[in-house]
């Protein structure tokens, strides 16, 4: 596996990053709501081919407001609008954001992984070979392979 992470991030950088991260989230947290799952699944979903649609009709209720239903409240849509128009941008921000630290996180754990088995490989092997000390940090590694009753998770490969 090529080793594509090969750097080390400066605590100073993480402790800046996490420092600039919770003054965001207490920037925005009086503004954001959290909906249940059900929610999620039930709310109609505004896409991209949608947001013309909403912002057009948001300007026919200003230009034409005798179309408009009694029940609507047009001052909502529009402050529902500004919103959207708030936060998508950051949105956006975000989810590059995330991309960059998952793709990261994968790949550093899949390194650290196959380099781990790499060792356990090798240490299994001096245990079988009765190499002082391999023995114990064997019998150690090898929980990470033992089953919990229902499944037996596969020895990897030698």
């Amino acid at each position: 596996m090529e080793n594509i992470v090969d750097f080390i991030i400066p605590n100073e950088v993480i402790t800046d990053v996490q420092t600039k991260l919770a003054e965001v989230q207490t920037a925005l947290q009086p503004y954001l709501i959290a909906l249940t799952p059900e929610e999620r699944r039930t709310l109609p979903k505004m896409s991209d081919k949608t947001l013309p649609f909403v912002e057009k009709t948001l300007d026919y209720t200003t230009s034409d407001p005798q179309f408009a239903p009694p029940f609507m409240n047009t001052q909502a849509l529009a402050n529902d609008m500004n919103v959207v128009g708030q936060l998508v941008p950051l949105l956006r921000v975000v989810q590059q954001l995330n991309d960059g630290l998952d793709d990261t996180v994968m790949a550093a754990g899949g390194e650290s992984y196959v380099n781990a088995l790499g060792y356990y490989n090798s240490v299994k092997q001096a245990a079988k070979m009765n190499i002082p000390g391999a023995k114990a940090i064997f019998e150690d590694l090898k929980k990470r392979f033992e089953s919990n009753g229902s499944r037996k998770k596969p020895e990897p490969e030698e």
